[in-house]
C-alpha cells in the first residue's frame, strides 16, 4: 500500500477526534474564535520543539525558507483559520455529521484549486465526479425539516459557511503543499515537520492579536479550558502532521478524496457520541457525496 494511504486515514482520525472537542468547547464557554485559538495554543510550541529535535537527530541541514514558502504558508495558515472558524459556527447550527459533510466539499473544491494554483491536472470523468457532488450538497443544503428542496431555501447561512469552508481548506491543503515542496527536502516528514511548525507559529500569534483585539476574554477562556482545549492542541498536532506529510507525498486532490472516510467517522460521532438525529434527506446527501468522492478517487 502507498504510504500517504495510511497517513491521510490518520489524519482524518485525528481531524474527526479534533472536530468533536472543538464542537463541545463552542458549545460551552469558547467562542468559535476560542475553540480555533486551542488547536494553535497546545500544539504551535510542541511542534517547533519536536522539529527541532528531529532535525538535529538526523543531522539534516536546516532549508532556505524563501519567499515562495512564507508566501504559501501564510495563505494557507489565513485559509485555515477561518475555515476552522466556519466549521466550528457550522457545527452550532447543524448537527455534526452534516456539518463535516459541508466541510468536505474541499475534495472537489481542492481539484479545482489545485487546477488553478498549482496546474494539476483534471479529467472530464474528475470534472463528472465533481458534478455528482454538488448534487450531494444540495441535498444537504436545506434545513433537515423541509420535505421539499427549492431553491431558494438553499440560500442559507449553513450553506455558505459549509461551502465557504470547504473552499478555504482546500485553499489551505493546496497552499500547504506549495510550501512544502519549495523547502526542496528529500524527507517527507522534514518537509512537513518545517512546514506545520512555521505555519501553527504565525496562525498562533495571528489568533491571539485577533482575539485580543476583538474578543480579549477569549484567550483567558481558552487557558482556563485547558483540560479539555489541549486535547485539542495533541490532535490537531497528530492530525496536521499526518495531512502535512500526506500532502508532501501526493497532491492535495488525492489526499482529501481518501480522507473521506472521515465523513463515515463524523456520522457515527453524531449518532453514537452527540445522540443527534439525522434525516433520510440528509443521508442520502452523504450518501451521493461520499458516492462522488469515491468516484474522484478512481478518475483523477
Amino acid at each position: 500500500m502507498t504510504l500517504w494511504i495510511p497517513i491521510t486515514v490518520a489524519a482524518a482520525l485525528f481531524q474527526t477526534l479534533r472536530f468533536m472537542l472543538q464542537r463541545q468547547l463552542s458549545l460551552g464557554t469558547l467562542s468559535a474564535g476560542g475553540a480555533t485559538l486551542a488547536r494553535f495554543m497546545y500544539s504551535a510550541p510542541l511542534v517547533a520543539v519536536l522539529i527541532v529535535i528531529y532535525m538535529a537527530q538526523t543531522g539534516q541541514d536546516w532549508p532556505r525558507f524563501g519567499s515562495e514558502f512564507w508566501a504559501y504558508g501564510a495563505s494557507g495558515g489565513l485559509a485555515q483559520i477561518l475555515a476552522t472558524v466556519a466549521t466550528v459556527r457550522l457545527f452550532q447550527a447543524r448537527n455534526f455529521a452534516v456539518g463535516i459533510t459541508f466541510k468536505k466539499t474541499e475534495v472537489m473544491q481542492a481539484v479545482l484549486v489545485g487546477w488553478v494554483v498549482l496546474g494539476d491536472s483534471v479529467s472530464v470523468l474528475g470534472f463528472a465526479a465533481i458534478g455528482l457532488g454538488l448534487v450531494g450538497v444540495l441535498l444537504l443544503s436545506a434545513p433537515p425539516d423541509l420535505v421539499r428542496v427549492r431553491l431558494r431555501d438553499l440560500a442559507n447561512r449553513s450553506v455558505a459557511l459549509g461551502l465557504g469552508a470547504g473552499l478555504l481548506f482546500a485553499v489551505s491543503g493546496v497552499c500547504y503543499r506549495g510550501a512544502s515542496l519549495s523547502l526542496g527536502l528529500e524527507d517527507p516528514l522534514a518537509r512537513a515537520g518545517l512546514t506545520l511548525s512555521a505555519v501553527t507559529a504565525m496562525q498562533l500569534v495571528a489568533m491571539v492579536i485577533w482575539l485580543r483585539w476583538r474578543d480579549p476574554g477569549q484567550v483567558t477562556a481558552v487557558w482556563g479550558a485547558r483540560r479539555v482545549a489541549v486535547w485539542v492542541g495533541l490532535m490537531s498536532m497528530f492530525g496536521s502532521f499526518c495531512w502535512f506529510t500526506a500532502f508532501t507525498l501526493q497532491n492535495a486532490a488525492y489526499v482529501n478524496a481518501v480522507g473521506q472516510v472521515e465523513l463515515i467517522l463524523s456520522a457515527l460521532a453524531s449518532t453514537l457520541v452527540f445522540r443527534e438525529a439525522i434525516s433520510a434527506r440528509e443521508w442520502a446527501g452523504m450518501a451521493v457525496l461520499l458516492g462522488s468522492i469515491l468516484m474522484l478517487i478512481v478518475v483523477i
